[in-house]
């Protein structure tokens, strides 16, 4: 048993938008059912350990097309982790287009970890996140987060970091924290082609975004940099189970079959080499998986970084390289500016601050 266990279940595979960059396969309506949902929680509360604490992700698609579904299986997960007496933790990322009374209820649960993706800039954001009918999206989320922002809650902005839009992350972040976002979690698109001029665009991206992070922090938290600053100044982190990556952390299709990350599963085609033994209503138990092997580089292995580095989450590298173990340039690439920039921006701060 786990003292800390990760289920996200992908509730569907349908989607309201057309985003360009989209990894999660085509559009199908085939939504999780309320067997393999219930399933998927009971088995996972049964792999956690007395006094632990079961984090519970819904993802998609849009998850919150399902948000009725949701809100049931939040209360199916509540009433068995009182049972066994652990804690549990929610967490959901939406296109922030969703606002239905269910979807409104979904997102203001309160151990709700709330993720909504918006691009920055409107303009970026509408570059390639569009409906069906090819309008931009952004005025949408933008509304959607101004009403959280109202309602004093807290939230995540997950940004996507493509070539053609690297340029203006920083000025997008500094839009949204201009509209009271608080929280900003940049994500390079892994599924793209970046070449050497892209690169050094990312390099001047990185250093505006940490200018932006040390003028603005504690009110401002950028992803790329928080970590690395608690790493390196020996701050204790948080304990999850997230990326323990098959040993501690499932995640289940609609259909019910098994994956280590749910960036992994896709279509959910039988012949995904990421999909694990087994199947939600049947197999071996969650705490049976064996553990997939961890970054092994040999290059990593003498790299300063090696403590403080991200290129351990396999999925990551599966995505750039086919092999969970090795990351590739644009990887590291990313580790060493963050980290030069974090400590950059830590050196040069006031001492009255």
């Amino acid at each position: 048993m786990f003292p800390t266990f990760s289920l996200t279940l992908m509730v569907n595979h349908a989607c309201n938008l057309r985003c360009t960059y989209c990894y999660t396969g085509e559009k199908l309506r085939r939504p999780m059912s309320d067997e393999t949902a219930v399933a998927a929680i009971d088995r996972a509360v049964r792999s956690v350990e007395p006094a632990g604490r079961l984090e519970l992700g819904f993802f998609g698609g849009e998850p919150l097309l399902e948000a009725e579904s949701i809100l049931e299986w939040v209360e199916t997960a509540r009433v068995g982790c009182d049972r066994q007496r652990i804690d549990l933790l929610l967490h959901l990322t939406t296109n922030g287009t969703m606002v239905g009374p269910s979807a409104l209820r979904v997102m203001e649960l309160p151990a709700m970890r709330l993720s909504v993706s918006h691009d920055g800039l409107p303009d970026i954001h509408d570059r390639h996140r569009r409906s069906l009918e090819g309008h931009g999206s952004s005025a949408s989320v933008l509304q959607l987060m101004q009403r959280l922002t109202d309602d004093g809650r807290d939230f995540n902005v997950v940004m996507v970091v493509r070539p053609d839009t690297v340029a203006r992350l920083a000025e997008g972040m500094d839009f949204l924290r201009s509209r009271g976002v608080r929280q900003l979690t940049p994500s390079l698109d892994l599924w793209n082609v970046w070449s050497r001029d892209d690169a050094a665009q990312l390099e001047q991206a990185v250093i505006d975004c940490a200018d932006l992070w040390r003028q603005h922090w504690p009110d401002l938290s950028i992803g790329w940099f928080d970590e690395k600053a608690a790493r390196v100044s020996g701050i204790p982190l948080s304990e999850t189970a997230r990326c323990t990556f098959g040993n501690g952390q499932i995640a289940v299709s609609p259909a019910g079959y098994l994956y280590p990350c749910e960036r992994l599963i896709g279509e959910d085609r039988p012949d995904n080499p990421m999909r694990l033994p087994g199947h939600v209503l049947r197999g071996p138990d969650y705490c049976g998986q064996s553990a997939f092997p961890s970054r092994s580089d040999a290059e990593c292995d003498t790299c300063v970084l090696r403590e403080v580095c991200g290129t351990s989450c396999r999925c990551s590298n599966f995505v750039r390289t086919g092999d969970v173990t090795k990351p590739d340039g644009l990887l590291c690439w990313l580790e060493t500016l963050c980290f030069r920039e974090t400590t950059r921006a830590l050196n040069s701060w006031p001492l009255e601050q």
